[in-house]
């Protein structure tokens, strides 16, 4: 098969805000492909596919330790909603700059990775 990896995108209005926010906060690696474009190694994947009435996807970062990610990711400036326990999970989004939401949980479910 030639399909070697996945290369997801996210769009805000603010995306500088937003590669700070994964370069600092998050500390993920990166390249600078130029002119400040950064793209970032992401950490392991898994992909599910749900039943639903449109077509769509979505990305959710995933935690061994829901309230010590927060709390470490709250010292960097990261606001949250509420937790929730879901069937899944411990669930939070992150707020992001220029309006950008993103799950944040700690899986209870069996993972890929």
């Amino acid at each position: 098969m030639a399909i070697t990896g996945m290369h997801t995108l996210v769009f805000s209005p603010e995306a500088d805000a937003v590669r700070a926010v994964l370069r600092d906060a998050f500390g993920w690696d990166h390249i600078d492909s130029g002119d400040g474009w950064l793209i970032f190694a992401a950490p392991p994947a898994e992909l599910g596919v749900h039943p639903g009435e449109q077509p769509g996807h979505s990305i959710s970062l995933m935690c061994d330790d829901l309230a010590a990610t927060m709390d470490e990711l709250r010292a960097k400036g990261i606001a949250f909603e509420p937790v929730e326990e879901r069937s899944y999970g411990m669930v939070t989004t992150m707020l992001l700059p220029g309006g950008l939401t993103m799950m944040l949980y700690e899986p209870t479910h069996p993972t890929a990775i």
